[in-house]
């Protein structure tokens, strides 16, 4: 029997976008502050976030984390090719920036 004392830390590839539908909601902030944080890194200073449409729950969680975040300049939803709605274009600040 394992217990959370057990649990590894689990490595996502960071890529230009990510699918938030495998993690919890409490799970959200900070995996977000993680990933924007390696995206500036990486230089992305545009990243997709698949939130889903659903209730809106996550969606309106992941807008109202995204507004304080000082790394982000702007977000929008994504187009409809790219999810509509469901998903939220991030644009990122360059690491350069202050």
């Amino acid at each position: 029997m394992t217990g959370p004392e057990d649990e590894q830390p689990v490595s996502i590839p960071i890529e230009d976008f990510l699918d938030l539908h495998y993690f919890s909601p409490k799970e959200v902030s900070p995996l977000l502050d993680e990933y924007l944080f390696q995206c500036q890194e990486k230089g992305y200073l545009r990243v997709r976030l698949i939130h889903g449409r659903g209730t809106g729950r996550l969606r309106q969680l992941v807008r109202a984390y995204l507004a304080k975040n000082p790394r982000v300049l702007e977000l929008k939803d994504a187009p409809p090719e790219a999810g509509g709605w469901g998903a939220t274009l991030v644009y990122l600040k360059s690491k350069f920036s202050k």
